[in-house]
């Protein structure tokens, strides 16, 4: 190492000197002093360990010093989590929030945020209340059953429901619905962490009434069905039906326990969408308790909701667990707003952001694809060619996954021979925008699907940011 030039070391002012500095003062008032203390140290300690590799003439430029800092603490106090353009093709992606939530329920969830509210306050009776009772009445109005339990996710309604009604006994369910869903949470571990022992029947890909039958033993607490929303099984298959499945269980006096995953209130094919399940019909089919998501194809918050008989719901409540399992008011103010919007399905399209996404037509979706088409050619510049391609939009977290909605986007090709890997590039330029653009690469093109494209003027905008190497 070369020993730096102490006339070059010397010209460093103090940090004591930049922080008394006028010109320092607006990034002191902005960021706070500690922070700006702390930066002002480290790029002073950067510019040592330069000059100590560097003999030639240096001379310190306090003002280029002092934009270099307040880049470097905008940089650092930028939020970790940001807004991005969904532009995949997956309408729900986990990875990326899964549901957009209405106006609407962000007034509602705003205005729990800044005001106090009677989250487990009676006002009637001025005595403590519940809170699940602010959203329990719309549930089993649109779900049906005699009561609900809102906790923050499915995986843990499904743990709840478990923990509460076959704790240290067992629990039947068909070897082909033992899924595994994102972060590699398995059905069977949950059914570990909640106390029940899980007996397998059946085949991966058959299993009869009679497989449960047989199954069945004094210490059987419950028969549960799990939806495969995230995979499908075809060919060679057999499951027995709902309404068969609950005549057993309460031929033996145990309770019928199906987990939708996803679940939704209203027939998606009234929508033009593949049918999905619902809770109302699984309780029409015998379930006497049913558990699904909020954030899912309900297009609400992350929440677990669990549906059925007043008896179970009673005893699922009394769990200590629910109380480390609930949600908080912001989430009981959005799912409450939801709801809401639930009650006039006429408008349901129009108002929840996820059905709209859902039922956007190829049509639509290809006119916007001409209107963008031109400024995504503009940015980049020559280096790529850009045109309208078909797409497949998927709905995503684990609904319908083997459906495909026909939607349209623009692919992004290298002109002639493109060194390296051109679709990661150019895909971590977009990602490197203001607002991240995050698509996907299919056969060595990067695409754009502009169904879940809502925010147009503000994503043409940053496209002249877009910087390819």
């Amino acid at each position: 190492m070369v020993n730096p030039d102490p006339a070059a070391r010397r010209a460093l002012p103090s940090v004591d000197r930049l922080l008394s500095s006028s010109a320092l003062a607006p990034l002191i008032a902005k960021y706070g002093r500690a922070l700006t203390t702390e930066t002002i140290r480290e790029l002073l300690q950067a510019q040592r360990d330069k000059l100590a590799q560097n003999t030639g003439v240096f001379e310190f430029d306090e003002l280029q010093f002092i934009a270099a800092c307040d880049a470097e603490l905008n940089k650092r106090t930028q939020p970790s989590l940001r807004p991005v353009f969904n532009l995949t093709g997956t309408v729900l992606h986990t990875n990326l929030g899964r549901a957009l939530m209405p106006p609407s329920v962000a007034d509602a969830v705003m205005a729990a945020m800044t005001r106090p509210v009677n989250l487990e306050f009676d006002l009637g009776g001025g005595a403590r209340g519940e809170r699940d009772t602010h959203v329990e009445k719309w549930i089993t109005r649109l779900a049906g059953g005699d009561g609900a339990v809102v906790v923050n996710n499915n995986a843990a309604a499904v743990y709840l429901a478990l923990n509460t009604l076959g704790a240290k006994k067992e629990v039947i369910v068909s070897r082909g619905e033992l899924i595994e869903i994102g972060g590699a949470f398995r059905i069977p571990d949950i059914m570990k962490r909640a106390g029940v022992k899980l007996i397998e029947v059946g085949t991966t890909n058959r299993t009869h009434l009679k497989d449960f039958a047989e199954a069945i033993t004094p210490r059987t607490a419950a028969i549960m069905k799990v939806h495969t929303s995230n995979y499908a099984v075809q060919g060679f298959t057999a499951c027995a039906p709902e309404p068969e499945l609950a005549a057993l269980a309460h031929e033996h006096g145990i309770p019928f326990i199906v987990d939708l995953g996803s679940g939704m209130l209203v027939n998606l094919e009234d929508y033009g969408l593949p049918h999905e399940p619902t809770p109302r019909e699984a309780l029409a089919n015998g379930a006497d308790l049913v558990t699904f998501s909020g954030d899912k194809l309900l297009g609400g918050p992350q929440a677990g909701l669990l549906v059925g008989k007043k008896e179970l719901i009673a005893r699922i409540r009394k769990n200590p667990m629910k109380r480390a399992l609930r949600v908080d008011k912001m989430t009981l103010a959005a799912l409450d707003a939801l709801l809401r919007l639930y009650t006039n399905p006429d408008r349901l399209r129009e108002e929840v952001t996820t059905l709209r996404l859902l039922t956007r037509t190829r049509a639509d979706i290809c006119i916007q694809a001409e209107r963008v088409l031109p400024h995504v050619q503009a940015a980049l510049a020559g280096k790529a060619v850009a045109s309208i391609v078909d797409t497949g939009s998927q709905i995503g977290s684990g609904s319908l996954p083997v459906d495909s909605l026909p939607s349209a986007g623009i692919a992004i090709h290298p002109l002639g021979k493109a060194k390296g890997s051109f679709a990661d590039k150019l895909s971590l330029a977009f990602r490197a925008l203001p607002v991240p653009v995050i698509g996907h690469i299919k056969d060595g093109a990067f695409i754009l699907d502009l169904r879940c494209l809502d925010h147009e003027a503000e994503f043409i905008a940053q496209l002249p940011r877009l910087h390819l190497k």
